[in-house]
């Protein structure tokens, strides 16, 4: 059935639609999905239907790469990005966080003994300064 699509597609019968309305039918797709089901741009392509199969991979490329800024934008609670994959964010919450490494701590140790501060307490104002900055 792709073969059929493609010999359409180059042969220059498109359906003429832009990567934003792509884009927003992604969306709608991803905030319709259970939560136990995967989240990959081929699932998202196949629910789409015709839709989907007739635009080009570049269309498709780029309106999943804006679907999954906008679907962690507008919903925080149920997506979230780890790097450039979109994940659950139940599946996130429960993952153990980075450690540490043992070179890292022995200098974040030592820097805290020379400002006579916990590495706990030196970890915090340096976040807090951080988030200063941040700030415009």
């Amino acid at each position: 059935m792709k073969e059929l699509f493609a010999v359409a597609r180059r042969a220059g019968l498109g359906i003429g639609l832009s990567p934003a309305k792509l884009t927003r039918a992604m969306v709608e797709v991803l905030v319709q999905l259970p939560p136990e089901a995967k989240l990959s741009k081929d699932i998202v392509v196949g629910y789409l239907g015709f839709m989907g199969q007739m635009s080009t991979t570049r269309d498709i490329n780029a309106a999943w790469n804006k679907a999954k800024h906008q679907v962690v934008r507008d919903y925080p609670e149920r997506f979230c990005l780890d790097g450039k994959v979109l994940r659950w964010a139940s599946v996130t919450a429960d993952r153990p966080r980075e450690k540490l490494s043992t070179a890292g701590h022995r200098k974040l140790t030592s820097l805290a003994a020379r400002e006579g501060l916990t590495p706990d307490e030196l970890l915090g104002r340096l976040i807090a300064c951080w988030r200063k900055a941040k700030k415009p």
